[in-house]
């Protein structure tokens, strides 16, 4: 197995990576997923091609912390049929036209009564919402404004053909093992229908990641989770909760599709070593993303990172969540989602991994004085992987300085300003002239 670098992508093997996940998005757009059901299953067996998951199925009625796993749920129709015969918000157009969750219901009324049924966007006429009723037995339609204006006056049928049944929620994972039993958690929700920045772009790029690992050798164990939000991850923590003192490190994937600037938002210390490693990467290959404190309100990193747990996960985004006006709409659709953009969020994520990786404590072996580079062959570009001579010099310097034991690449990257790869090749080429050994691995 190769371990892996991220300078040795080539441009060729980034565009197949974002092709190849955009493809993989246009398979699994149409499906009606939920936080439990057949569509989360299709989903997992679609990601199962890049990288084997075993399933967990946690039965209805589970304690899971405070929470209850609830029923499953599955749906084949649903329509709303005027008199007339004619037919509007139809589940087989767009699954978004069922409020999820609904209960199965065959019932007539005038339009006047349905009118508390439906949910649409006035702001966005032509967009149709995403809504949801998980936790109460409820049911409801979604339809673009224009398209409620335009329901004429009459009575209706309103059908649905749903089942709602004592099952199972459906965990995903997949393993990579590392030479170390210390785990890095990648993180994906798999809980919503046709909306593809919020949901399948991060399943999509972890899949991604997950089959670049499997051909190659890590320092740590990869642990990648596919499960619906919420109910799902803390599901996933209480039947693992003996083992999480294994995690390290996590990383919560989500708005990864669109071409907007990058979002990290940091664990709840704010100081773990994801942060620091995903703040490097950003600084040094995109100064226009933007570092967000944590907050217990987003995505599934504030149940990694609450009290009784307390695990350092961050998340990385593009589009801020509240921020995306296509949030939860018929709009976040494919259109929108670029190859490009999936393709350097995947490699993003590989930067940071190798940041992980890297990230090593020296001590320099000739600390009296500087040792004589030159006569090393140190000060000549080595590999092709830098062209800025200054820059190799410059990290050859600061790492001799700092390998005192108790600096770390990561520390150096960061008092230094220069890129972590740099300084990672420039430690490796020291300890081959014999100028620096590795120091005693501690904990950070």
């Amino acid at each position: 197995m190769n371990s892996f670098q991220t300078l040795q992508l080539g441009e060729a093997e980034l565009a197949a990576a974002g092709t190849h996940m955009l493809g993989l998005m246009r398979e699994l757009y149409p499906i009606c997923r939920s936080i439990t059901g057949p569509g989360v299953r299709d989903t997992l067996a679609m990601v199962s091609r890049l990288a084997p998951l075993s399933m967990t199925e946690v039965p209805t009625g589970t304690r899971v912390f405070d929470w209850t796993v609830p029923k499953e749920w599955s749906i084949s129709e649903a329509y709303l049929e005027h008199e007339s015969g004619r037919r509007f918000a139809e589940f087989r157009h767009s699954n978004l036209h069922v409020v999820g969750y609904s209960v199965p219901i065959d019932v007539s009324m005038s339009l006047d009564q349905l009118r508390a049924r439906i949910h649409t966007l006035p702001d966005r006429p032509d967009w149709i919402p995403f809504r949801s009723s998980y936790y109460s037995e409820d049911w409801g339609f979604c339809m673009s404004e224009s398209e409620r204006l335009a329901l004429p006056q009459g009575q209706y049928r309103a059908v649905i053909r749903s089942s709602l049944y004592d099952g199972a929620l459906t965990l995903g994972e997949y393993v990579h093992r590392g030479s170390s039993d210390d785990e890095v958690l990648v993180f994906a929700h798999t809980c919503h229908p046709s909306l593809c920045n919020d949901n399948l772009s991060g399943i999509v790029v972890a899949a991604e990641l997950a089959a670049y690992l499997r051909g190659r050798s890590t320092r740590y164990t990869y642990r990648f989770v596919f499960a619906p939000a919420t109910i799902g991850s803390i599901a996933w923590m209480a039947m693992n909760e003996a083992r999480l003192d294994n995690i390290r490190h996590g990383l919560v994937l989500a708005m990864l599709g669109d071409s907007g600037p990058f979002h990290y938002h940091r664990s709840r210390s704010g100081t773990a070593t994801i942060d620091r490693a995903a703040g490097a990467v950003l600084r040094s290959w995109h100064p226009d993303a933007t570092a967000i404190d944590f907050s217990p309100w987003g995505f599934d990193e504030r149940q990694f990172n609450s009290p009784g747990i307390k695990l350092p996960v961050g998340r990385l985004n593009r589009a801020l969540t509240g921020q995306y006006p296509q949030e939860h709409t018929s709009a976040d659709s494919l259109e929108l989602m670029s190859a490009n953009a999936l393709a350097e969020s995947w490699r993003t994520c590989l930067r940071v991994f190798e940041v992980l990786e890297g990230d090593r404590r020296y001590l320099n072996l000739s600390p009296k004085g500087e040792p004589q580079l030159g006569r090393r062959g140190l000060y000549r570009t080595t590999g092709g992987y830098y062209d800025g001579v200054a820059d190799r010099q410059m990290g050859l310097l600061w790492v001799l300085n700092l390998s005192d034991g108790e600096a770390s690449l990561l520390d150096i990257a960061e008092r230094s300003g220069l890129e972590f790869g740099l300084l990672a090749q420039c430690a490796r080429d020291l300890e081959a002239a014999g100028l620096l050994a590795p120091a005693h691995d501690k904990a950070h």
